[in-house]
C-alpha cells in the first residue's frame, strides 16, 4: 500500500522511562478513514503509545509520521501539543476532563480554542473579531451537541449531568477542532451495556459522517472486534500481531498475551 494511503504511521517508536522499555521498537500503520484498535494487557504500553503519538510523551527513538489536515505528512515528535491539535490530531482521556462548574454547552467550546486567532486584547476587550469567533465557535457547539444528542443538557452544569453525557460532551468537544484523526481512550469505561452499544453506533457515525480515521484503545473486546477495521496487539511494549479482528482472535501470541489461554489450555 502507498503511504499516502496512510493516516498514521509508527515507525521503531521506543521510549524508557528509569531504565525500563514501555515501549520497544514498535511499528505499525492506520489507513485514511479506518477503525483501529490497539489493544494488550494491562501494562502494555497502550497509553504510552498514545502519549508519543500525541507528543505527551517524547520518544526516545522513532518516528510518528501524521497525514496532517494540510495535506502534508509530518513527524510530529518532537511538536507543541496544541500545534499538533492545530493538524487534525485529536484524543479523549481515559477519564473524562471537564470543568465542573462550567455549562455542558461551555465545555464543548473549549474544543474550539485553538482555533481562535484574536489576540489577547481582542478577546478582553470583546472586539469585532474576537465576538465572530465567539458566535461562530457557539453556533458549532449547538451542532456538535445535537449530533451527540446532548442538546437538552446544554445549560447544565457539567457536574450535574450523567456520566454518559459527559463522555457524549467529550465527543462533541473533541469534534470542534475537526480532527483528520480522533484518538479515543477506553471510550466505554465507566458505561453500561445500552450505552455502549450506542457508543459502537456513534464511533462509526463519525467515521462515516465527517471521514475520520479513528484510533482505539479499548479493554471491552466485544467492542473492539464489532467495530475496528484492523487491530494491533501489543505486550510488554512490543509488537505481536496486527491484522483483522478475525486474525487477531486466532493468533495464538494473542491469546496467550491478552485473551487468557494458557499453554495447559493449547495441550488440552
Amino acid at each position: 500500500m502507498n503511504n499516502s494511503d496512510y493516516a498514521l504511521e509508527i515507525k521503531n517508536l521506543s521510549i524508557s522511562f528509569g531504565g525500563l522499555k514501555a515501549v520497544n521498537d514498535l511499528s505499525f500503520y492506520i489507513k485514511k478513514k479506518e477503525i483501529f484498535g490497539l489493544i494488550g494487557p494491562n501494562g502494555a504500553g497502550k497509553t504510552t503509545v498514545f502519549n508519543c503519538i500525541t507528543q505527551f510523551y517524547i520518544p526516545d527513538t522513532g518516528e510518528v509520521l501524521f497525514s496532517t489536515n494540510k495535506g502534508t505528512v509530518e513527524n510530529l515528535v518532537g511538536q507543541k501539543v496544541h500545534n499538533i491539535i492545530r493538524k487534525g490530531l485529536v484524543r479523549t482521556f481515559q477519564n473524562v476532563e471537564y470543568v465542573g462548574d462550567l455549562s455542558l454547552i461551555d465545555n464543548v467550546k473549549i474544543g474550539a480554542t485553538d482555533q481562535f486567532t484574536s489576540n489577547f486584547f481582542g478577546s478582553l476587550f470583546c472586539s469585532k473579531k474576537s465576538r465572530r469567533e465567539e458566535a461562530r465557535a457557539e453556533e458549532d457547539a449547538i451542532k456538535y451537541m445535537k449530533y451527540m444528542g446532548i442538546e437538552s443538557f446544554k445549560d447544565m452544569m457539567a457536574d450535574s449531568v450523567p456520566f454518559g453525557v459527559l463522555k457524549k460532551m467529550e465527543l462533541a468537544r473533541a469534534l470542534m477542532s475537526n480532527p483528520t484523526l480522533l484518538i479515543l481512550d477506553e471510550p466505554a469505561a465507566g458505561l453500561n451495556d445500552q450505552e455502549t452499544e450506542e457508543l459502537a453506533h456513534t464511533i462509526h457515525q463519525i467515521r462515516d459522517d465527517f471521514g475520520c480515521t479513528i484510533l482505539l484503545v479499548e479493554h471491552d473486546m466485544p467492542l473492539v472486534m464489532g467495530i475496528c477495521d484492523r487491530i494491533c496487539a501489543i505486550n510488554f511494549g512490543q509488537f505481536l500481531a496486527c491484522g483483522t479482528p478475525e486474525v487477531i482472535q486466532k493468533d495464538r501470541s494473542v491469546q496467550e498475551a491478552y485473551l487468557g489461554v494458557s499453554e495447559e489450555e493449547d495441550h488440552e
